[in-house]
């Protein structure tokens, strides 16, 4: 016998709470009468004015700019070559590889050839990947955990100063993104 009473006090309860909301909606639609289209074009914004990938929206003829990790690092490829920074690597996507973002690998490639550390070593010590690529000359690569750029600089060539080489190598590595997008 309680049973259809609950049932029943929740349907009267939902009708009521649905009257309730029903009734506040209403009050806010805006103004009704002469002129109501003119005013409630003056108080709302279509849903397109609101939307914030409107904002960072590139436009179709922007095919320079890179989209992908992929479009950055071929367009940065050449750069970097002429920098000295791949070495021995063909492309930034051979040498950024193991990386999970290409901006830390801009950083280690900029932080090794700053301090002149082996950039192999940089990149197995920071990213906790070891390849097939000799890393018996790097003191720090024996161990598997992953350490940050500025420990890495330190356990590699402990005589450098690794936190202004990791801020300088931090700059230039938006500096390399920023002119990738022009």
């Amino acid at each position: 016998m309680n049973k259809p009473l609950i049932a029943g006090a929740a349907l009267l309860l939902g009708i009521s709470i649905s009257s309730t909301f029903g009734a506040k909606t209403a009050n806010a639609q805006g103004p009704a009468g002469a002129g109501a289209a003119a005013a409630q074009q003056e108080t709302s914004h279509s849903a397109d004015s609101l939307n914030p990938l409107k904002f960072f929206k590139k436009d179709s003829k922007d095919s320079d700019t890179p989209k992908t990790r992929g479009d950055y690092e071929v367009k940065l490829t050449p750069k970097l070559q002429a920098d000295g920074l791949l070495g021995s690597y063909g492309s930034a996507t051979e040498a950024c590889a193991p990386y999970a973002e290409l901006y830390d690998c801009l950083a280690g490639m900029h932080a090794s050839h700053n301090v002149g550390v082996d950039f192999n070593c940089v990149r197995a010590v920071v990213t906790g990947v070891h390849t097939t690529v000799d890393l018996s000359g790097c003191k720090a690569a024996d161990g598997d955990k992953a350490l940050t750029l500025t420990k890495a600089l330190r356990a590699l060539k402990p005589d450098a100063n690794a936190k202004d080489a990791t801020k300088e190598a931090e700059q230039e590595a938006r500096e390399d993104l920023v002119a990738a997008e022009q």
